[in-house]
């Protein structure tokens, strides 16, 4: 298995393959099953928004190392209409669109470092890491 990679996400079967290259990058790095998990988790739930609410976009992941330990990182872009209020958007219940509102702040939780970037016009760029 390749370290990094690339693939777009543009369709509900995007999503799908997101999900799968996530799990990929999770086993091979060594994540213990309930990590994998919430990567995976997180993962759908990132791909998917970029799907609905960024029109599309694409997912980039990596195993990565910081020292002695591994993990994987995901990053999810976006070219659609971005966030105005990033604050608000990463409060539980909190929805743009017909969802949960679980979405951002959920991701956020299942993983260790979440970085995001957005702004309206410019799109938004989620990124994700999960240490072994």
């Amino acid at each position: 298995m390749s370290t990094s990679g690339q693939l777009p996400v543009r369709t509900e079967q995007d999503v799908v393959l997101a999900r799968q290259a996530a799990r990929q990058a999770a086993v091979g790095c060594g994540l213990r099953l309930v990590d994998q998990t919430k990567l995976i988790t997180a993962a759908s739930e990132l791909a998917r928004n970029a799907v609905v609410y960024g029109g599309g976009g694409l997912m980039q992941w990596a195993i990565v190392q910081d020292g002695l330990r591994k993990g994987v990182r995901l990053e999810f872009a976006d070219e659609g209409p971005g966030i105005p209020d990033i604050e608000q958007a990463l409060t539980d219940g909190w929805t743009s669109g017909k969802g949960m509102g679980l979405g951002l702040s959920g991701s956020r939780r299942l993983v260790d470092v979440f970085e995001l970037d957005s702004a309206p016009g410019r799109g938004t760029r989620v990124t994700i890491t999960k240490w072994a």
